[in-house]
């Protein structure tokens, strides 16, 4: 893609809308919407690096109730022109093609790689890289598989729903709360992982989320990793303006 003169990409992640509670997480929520209208004006595109909501599970005629507007700000911006991109999480890991159809915006599963302005960037959540971390792993796999996926859907809505959100919540596994600190670039496995993926390919920028930590890691003298943080404590995002991908925090 080629960014025309003026105009940005926008990348944020972690907004968890739905947590702890609706109630609870709707100011967030208005607050990233608002955030949305602001930068459609100089967008040449979006990427939502996942976690957008807290649990999201698609029923084969239901998803779960809640988050219109940003649905409908997302919708509106797509429909303009705009493109947008999104990455499953691990709380939204779930997403089938519900965003694809009602909303025109493609869903990606695994890290992908674009190229902006002859910038190679490799963008994805960041769930599941890089070396250690192998109870999650276990456990994402009996997520995704589709045998559980089948299984799970045989409970009701008002059922499956509110237990998965219980969950996603309390279980430390799932919701990643004792991996929200620093540990340091040689115990970093984000980090770890973008070194070992430029041992075979070069890359100027890595971008993950995940780790609800805004970070911008130089790896060597081209290539830089950065994390997008959260929309929870930070509300930070990266902006590519063409030459450069820096942090931002919004203004509140």
């Amino acid at each position: 893609m080629k960014i025309p003169q003026g105009k940005k990409i926008y990348f944020s992640s972690d907004n968890h809308l739905g947590a702890p509670t609706m109630e609870e997480s709707r100011e967030r929520e208005l607050i990233f919407v608002k955030w949305l209208d602001s930068i459609k004006e100089d967008a040449a595109a979006i990427f939502l690096l996942g976690d957008l909501f807290d649990f999201w599970f698609e029923y084969k005629h239901v998803v779960p109730k809640g988050f219109i507007r940003t649905l409908g700000k997302l919708a509106e911006i797509k429909d303009s022109g705009i493109p947008v991109y999104f990455f499953v999480g691990n709380h939204d890991l779930w997403m089938n093609d519900y965003f694809e159809k009602e909303l025109n915006i493609p869903v990606y599963h695994q890290p992908m790689e674009f190229e902006f302005n002859e910038k190679k960037f490799l963008i994805g959540h960041g769930d599941g890289l890089g070396p250690g971390d192998k109870g999650y792993k276990r456990m994402k796999k009996v997520f995704t598989n589709p045998f559980s996926k089948w299984l799970y859907r045989w409970l009701h809505p008002d059922l499956g729903v509110p237990l998965a959100q219980y969950f996603s919540v309390k279980n430390k596994a799932i919701s990643g709360e004792e991996d929200m600190e620093f540990l340091g670039e040689d115990k970093e496995w984000l980090i770890q992982y973008c070194r070992r993926k430029l041992e075979t390919k070069h890359y100027d920028y890595f971008l993950f989320g995940h780790r609800h930590l805004p970070l911008e890691i130089e790896l060597n003298t081209k290539s830089t990793y950065i994390n997008t943080g959260d929309w929870i404590t930070h509300y930070t995002y990266a902006v590519f303006d063409g030459t450069e991908l820096q942090l931002k925090k919004l203004k509140k």
